[in-house]
């Protein structure tokens, strides 16, 4: 049995689904995976279907009925983690943006004492590849105006890439929670400092996609800088 779990969202992924999962059973450390799938036209649930027999035990999926949100696919992870008792929580992307082998070093941060470790491309030594200029300064200027707003001291605060402690997701009502899109990493984030857990940043490259079709849109941005002051008037 392991003791982490990794949870990742997917929508038409089939590009990428199978070589995601490969990469992540083939790391040093055992992790588990649990898949996410909001009803890929493209067959992403087949495939992974497909490999359960070989990770017998590793591999889970949970199928919903279409594009439910970023935020409640996690959820949804997260209260079936809860359930099956992991002691590490991960969220991330299935695209590769996230290099899996720096699960390892969120899980590090932890065990050395954070209660959430983010994969941070803002701290020194974070890095953003294949971005376009225009792109990257919207995500470092969407994360400087959230840290003016909310007076948190975490720079990557839209950051998706992440390693909860089982603790900090228990402590969290997950029905209050208000945002589906990137500002729900925002919200997840900012609730866990609130609480008083210990947020780490570990410096991580990110890179763009390379295959399958991003899912980002100025919208996902609009969702974010406005729904940050309503996270302002929160009460803990």
């Amino acid at each position: 049995m392991s003791d982490s779990i990794v949870i990742i969202p997917t929508y038409n992924e089939k590009e990428n689904i199978e070589r995601m999962i490969r990469t992540v059973f083939s790391l040093s450390v055992p992790f588990h995976v649990l898949i996410i799938d909001d009803g890929s036209p493209d067959g992403t649930a087949a495939i992974v279907k497909k490999l359960i027999p070989e990770f017998n035990g590793k591999l889970f999926i949970e199928e919903r009925s279409g594009k439910l949100g970023l935020g409640t696919a996690y959820i949804h992870g997260f209260r079936w983690a809860l359930k099956k008792d992991y002691e590490f929580i991960f969220e991330m992307d299935c695209d590769f943006s996230h290099n899996p082998i720096d699960l390892i070093r969120l899980r590090e941060a932890c065990l050395a004492g954070g209660d959430v470790a983010v994969g941070s491309r803002y701290v020194k030594g974070g890095k953003i590849e294949n971005w376009p200029m225009g792109r990257v300064l919207m995500s470092y200027f969407a994360s400087v105006y959230v840290r003016m707003i909310l007076w948190v001291p975490f720079k990557d605060t839209t950051a998706g890439f992440k390693c909860y402690r089982k603790k900090v997701l228990q402590n969290i009502n997950f029905d209050t929670i208000k945002f589906i899109g990137y500002a729900f990493q925002i919200e997840m984030k900012y609730i866990a400092y609130k609480l008083g857990f210990k947020i780490i940043e570990v410096p991580i490259t990110f890179t763009d996609r390379t295959e399958g079709t991003s899912k980002m849109s100025k919208g996902i941005f609009k969702e974010a800088i406005l729904g940050v002051l309503k996270m302002k008037l929160m009460k803990f």
